[in-house]
């Protein structure tokens, strides 16, 4: 069975500036549409000014002796009106408060995955609450929480600040970490490519850097030394000779012998 809603019992949210008949206040300053002030008037009157140009009799300053009143049209004066408030809620810029916690006993591996996550959120430009959360006796060697909380800091000094020093409550000491100036302008978000793999290019120029290193050169003067050039040409003399004694040489298919001269008929 569906639970009943309650019944809502506060009246509905409405406009409370005060236009036109809604207007009670027995005189006014008035200005009119093209922004020059006309004076102070009979409200009738000056409500009678602002239907005469098919326009609205619009409280702008109720907290005034007498109220101010504008004429202009209130439709259109609500709409800009939206329009500056969502513009200006586009260029607020929303700082978060993110928390991460560690003990004074933390091993390495678990500071370092830690400490990333500290890295990424300052990275989006988010505050971090750091929390050393201490146990039982823990809580009477405060500086071990103190040189955790120092490193961090020292570690993390290119992408945040120190906001809020270390202070002790209870049995946690909390630090309060701010995005530094180069993160907040953008200086500073490069930096998790530093870790990205190359590409094919780079690839083959770090191939290729690498076969030039001392010992590629060495052993390439050695193989072109003059010894070495004697000894390459003496093998390619051999092996041409080789070659050309081996072209009279009969196959084994017999199509290499060769024909007998007829003699003489000395």
């Amino acid at each position: 069975m569906p639970v009943p809603r309650r019944f809502d019992r506060r009246p509905p949210e409405r406009d409370t500036t005060r236009i036109n008949e809604r207007i009670r206040v027995p005189e006014v300053r008035l200005i009119d549409d093209e922004g020059n002030q006309v004076g102070v008037m009979k409200t009738p009157d000056a409500l009678v000014f602002a239907q005469e140009r098919d326009l609205d009799l619009v409280e702008v300053a109720p907290e005034a002796r007498p109220p101010v009143c504008r004429v202009l049209d209130y439709s259109k004066y609500k709409y800009e009106q939206a329009q500056k408030q969502k513009a200006a809620r586009k260029h607020q810029q929303q700082i978060t408060v993110r928390e991460i916690k560690f003990r004074p006993k933390i091993a390495e591996h678990d500071y370092d995955t830690k400490k990333h996550h500290v890295e990424r959120f300052l990275r989006h430009k988010d505050k971090v609450k750091v929390t050393i959360m201490f146990r039982g006796r823990e809580v009477t060697h405060p500086e071990r929480g103190i040189a955790i909380l120092d490193r961090l800091a020292e570690e993390l000094a290119e992408l945040g600040v120190v906001e809020q020093r270390p202070i002790q409550e209870g049995r946690n000491m909390t630090m309060l970490m701010a995005p530094s100036k180069a993160v907040l302008s953008g200086k500073a978000e490069g930096g998790e490519a530093a870790d990205e793999v190359f590409t094919e290019g780079e690839q083959g120029d770090v191939a290729s850097t690498s076969l030039q290193s001392p010992l590629d050169e060495a052993a390439v003067e050695a193989v072109e030394t003059p010894e070495a050039k004697a000894a390459a040409e003496a093998d390619d003399g051999g092996a041409g000779e080789a070659d050309a004694g081996g072209e009279g040489e009969p196959d084994a298919s017999g199509e290499g012998e060769a024909t007998p001269e007829p003699a003489d008929a000395a």
